[in-house]
């Protein structure tokens, strides 16, 4: 399916399928992150190991706020204004934050920390907005293989099993850098 509708998009992650959209800087594949037999299926997809973890994608911060309450005051306030105060070119910030009890461990991977994204791309804020809560977020390709840029790429990808949510990419160049808000240890810049 290709549809240009949020609401529908919502739809299929709520029914546990999942959806090809475009964010930021690349297309991205998400699902219901409870959902581990969706989250299962981007593995497959992507041929990528479970150990490497994956991106949640939100569209407020309120959507994240129990993942922010450990850490300092001064790194809080770092982490949000990189997300409140992002121009729409300039590159997107995703933030290793320490995970607690309520994600669960195949988001994380290997890992204690969860990375996590407050996007201000239009289409993802609705997105996101409309499934009510965050949502998986990694790059829509094959591991090995440059991100598709286009709908046109993602599908040459993943064919015709796939849903699709056509819209355009944001104005940023490149995907978000990744730092760790406990260390500030930047892990891709």
């Amino acid at each position: 399916m290709i549809t240009t509708s949020v609401v529908e998009a919502a739809q299929c992650l709520h029914k546990g399928q999942v959806l090809a959209y475009p964010t930021e800087a690349v297309w991205g594949l998400g699902c219901d992150p409870f959902n581990e037999q969706a989250f299962h299926e981007i593995l497959r997809l992507k041929q990528r190991p479970i150990e490497k973890g994956v991106i949640l994608l939100a569209a407020q911060i309120a959507q994240v706020e129990p993942l922010l309450k450990d850490l300092s005051p001064e790194m809080y306030e770092q982490v949000i204004n990189s997300w409140s105060n992002r121009k729409p070119n300039e590159r997107a910030t995703t933030w290793l934050l320490p995970a607690g009890e309520h994600i669960p461990a195949w988001i994380k991977g290997n890992h204690s920390k969860v990375a996590v994204r407050v996007t201000t791309h239009s289409l993802c804020v609705a997105l996101c907005n409309a499934f009510n809560g965050f949502i998986v977020s990694t790059s829509a390709n094959p591991a090995g293989l440059e991100p598709a840029r286009s709908l046109q790429e993602a599908s040459r990808y993943f064919s015709g099993d796939m849903n699709y949510l056509n819209g355009d990419l944001g104005l940023s160049r490149e995907p978000s850098r990744i730092i760790d808000a406990e260390t500030g240890e930047v892990i891709r810049a």
